[in-house]
């Protein structure tokens, strides 16, 4: 087999061999996954250059499609600058049998496989040539045992060099999230990642902009460190969706530094996250059975989370109400109501108002947050089914209820920046 993959003797032969001496058709470089496993959809997050966030953006969409039930799965193909590990507070080394090597999970059970989880010491580092970090890449997809999963993510290296086409080649992806930044490079970072895949016939599912902007912490002001975004007219120009834009937030790089990603609360990524499932046509009834509370006030979605005194809980299976029954909390308000939740093994809250403190415990629970609701209970469960319902509020620390903006001011006055 020469270099452009043709099983003739020639040298001179093209890659594609239609009209080359030899006739013969252009082998396929896809690679199978280990017989172990059930992988229904693979999606790459990738990026014309390095630093915009691209394993950050991975982790979050790794995170709210597993709240939204699914099995996930990271692999990390950023082999040279591996941060998913950290990013969810692995520490104990990937291992292995006669049959393969076994990922480790997160606290959710997200299954990750990192090189750093092969090495002796986490920041030793990897000084490799491009074919052996192509062949370790496509180890992880071969070796793995990942077992039964819905979305494997792909934390792809930046750049289109070799490791990246690699990846395109070997691994069936079904699709391709971009990732970017406001700089004015971003139209060159896009279209480079845009015609490598539009070459290499890789579905996009659309563009995510991090670093998007600042959210003043006081009165809520979106200040545009880098300037005006650029990526709407680009992605109209290229034909791609905006999936969407994700600021810097001060609180989402604590947690990735400590290694608790996975008790982020934001919503940046809800509507990709939600694209992307509609996209991918996975249904809910794939997935195992899953129970909702939802704060109730007689027929009534409750405004006051932390005084509730009852919960509306829903068992959801195949999208359709197996069960539905009012519990008393008995006390456990406030504080010990993540808990007495997670003890009904309760996967998604419902409620009106919410707190910070509530949010941060029901997040590291593992139980997903939808506030700011209102109205009829049973047209709020409806709604959920369907896809409809989405968070109305930001919250605010110390209350059980949503403030409005300063006083209808649209400008900044905090005196921070």
């Amino acid at each position: 087999m020469n270099d452009n993959g043709c099983n003739c003797e020639s040298t001179d032969c093209g890659s594609s061999c239609s009209s080359g001496s030899c006739g013969s058709k252009q082998t396929s470089f896809i690679e199978k996954t280990h017989e172990l496993n059930s992988i229904k959809k693979v999606i790459g997050v990738v990026s014309g250059k390095g630093g915009v966030g691209k394993s950050l953006v991975t982790s979050t969409l790794a995170v709210m499609m597993r709240r939204k039930g699914y099995k996930v799965g990271i692999l990390d193909a950023d082999i040279t600058g591996p941060s998913i590990p950290k990013m969810f507070g692995i520490t104990k080394k990937a291992e292995g049998s006669e049959f393969g090597i076994y990922p480790q999970k997160t606290h959710n059970d997200i299954n990750v496989m990192s090189v750093n989880l092969l090495l002796e010491k986490d920041d030793s580092p990897v000084i490799w040539r491009g074919p052996v970090i192509a062949g370790t890449v496509k180890q992880f997809w071969t070796d793995v045992i990942w077992g039964d999963i819905d979305y494997l993510f792909l934390d792809m290296p930046p750049g289109t060099g070799d490791v990246p086409l690699t990846v395109f080649q070997s691994i069936p992806l079904d699709g391709i999230v971009i990732v970017t930044s406001p700089q004015d490079l971003v139209s060159l970072i896009v279209k480079k990642a845009y015609n490598m895949a539009k070459a290499m016939n890789i579905p996009i599912l659309g563009v995510v902009e991090n670093m998007s902007y600042l959210k003043c912490p006081d009165c809520g002001t979106e200040i545009k460190l880098f300037g005006e975004s650029k990526i709407d007219a680009i992605a109209d120009n290229l034909g791609v969706k905006v999936l969407g834009k994700m600021p810097i937030d001060p609180a989402v790089a604590e947690l990735s530094d400590k290694g608790e990603i996975e008790k982020l609360n934001n919503e940046y990524l809800a509507e990709a996250a939600s694209f992307i499932e509609k996209s991918m046509n996975l249904k809910r009834e794939e997935n195992k059975s899953m129970k909702i509370a939802i704060a109730t006030e007689g027929s009534n979605v409750s405004g006051h989370f932390g005084k509730c005194e009852n919960f509306t809980i829903a068992e959801i299976e195949n999208s359709i109400i197996k069960s539905k029954v009012v519990v008393n909390t008995q006390g456990n308000q406030h504080g010990l109501l993540p808990g007495f939740l997670a003890s009904h093994n309760v996967n998604v809250v419902i409620a009106g108002g919410m707190g910070e403190g509530a949010r941060q415990n029901l997040v590291s629970n593992g139980i997903e947050i939808i506030s700011g609701v209102s109205g009829n209970i049973d047209e709020a469960i409806e709604a959920f089914l369907d896809g409809s319902l989405k968070s109305n509020d930001v919250g605010c620390s110390g209350h059980e209820h949503s403030h409005g903006q300063n006083n209808g001011e649209s400008g900044c006055n905090c005196g921070h920046h």
